[in-house]
């Protein structure tokens, strides 16, 4: 049946001549994939450039209980970016996260919480004019939280390492495997963990503790959701947060 529903762009590949494949993450159906007819013409009802990486859109799609992928009728934008696909740092998040996204969601259930965070933080990313430089990292640590995967906070204290593997901060160094980061890395990481978006213009960090954040968090979300690779779009990222 015919249903209408709105999601987040997560990838696209190419699905014969005049077709392709979107995995979105939307509002009523999870994670989901979809058939979109993309003619080469100027009258085409679809146009490639609303499947940009994060993008917003709104799909009228024929979502069937046994179908494993979708095909679309109508899609539009729900939400027309004004500054995240021009702005080349702002454009290169959306490729990096949209990339991790697409590895790191695989529900195919509705979940609500989980959409409207998505939703709220490519909007707050779209309409930020500057202060952004810590957003990647903020948006991954709280995203742990709608996964399962959000760290035990409650007993740190000064001097503690960071547990990678077991998600938790402890006052002896870890025996028994090499997945943990040391006390001065670990205060780090508690402060990146209490940010939120309106704060983390506040929490200055140089482009080697930034990319160091961000190694150790793809290593405790490697650690901790099966068969996760490197992303390919990580070096660029890193090359623009200098």
């Amino acid at each position: 049946m015919l249903q209408t529903t709105q999601g987040v762009v997560l990838r696209t590949v190419k699905y014969a001549d005049t077709s392709m494949i979107a995995d979105l993450y939307t509002r009523e159906v999870g994670r989901a994939s979809f058939v979109v007819r993309t003619p080469r013409t100027r009258k085409a009802a679809v146009k490639p450039a609303l499947f940009q990486p994060l993008a917003l859109v709104e799909v009228v799609a024929d979502i069937r209980p046994t179908a494993t992928i979708y095909r679309v009728r109508e899609v539009k934008s729900a939400y027309p970016f004004s500054s995240l696909p021009y702005e080349p740092r702002k454009a290169a998040i959306a490729l990096f996260l949209s990339e991790f996204l697409y590895r790191a969601v695989r529900e195919e259930a509705e979940n609500l919480p989980l959409f409207a965070y998505l939703w709220h933080s490519i909007v707050w990313l779209d309409e930020c004019r500057e202060g952004f430089a810590n957003f990647h990292l903020v948006f991954l640590m709280r995203l742990s939280r709608f996964l399962g995967l959000y760290p035990n906070l409650e007993d740190y204290h000064p001097g503690d390492y960071f547990d990678l593997q077991n998600a938790c901060f402890t006052r002896l160094r870890p025996q028994g495997h090499s997945h943990y980061i040391g006390p001065e890395e670990a205060s780090r990481l508690r402060n990146l963990m209490r940010m939120n978006y309106a704060t983390m213009h506040l929490f200055g960090m140089n482009r080697v503790e930034r990319n160091r954040c961000l190694d150790i968090i793809g290593e405790y979300y490697r650690l901790h959701l099966p068969e996760f690779p490197e992303l390919k779009s990580l070096d660029v990222l890193k090359a623009l947060f200098g």
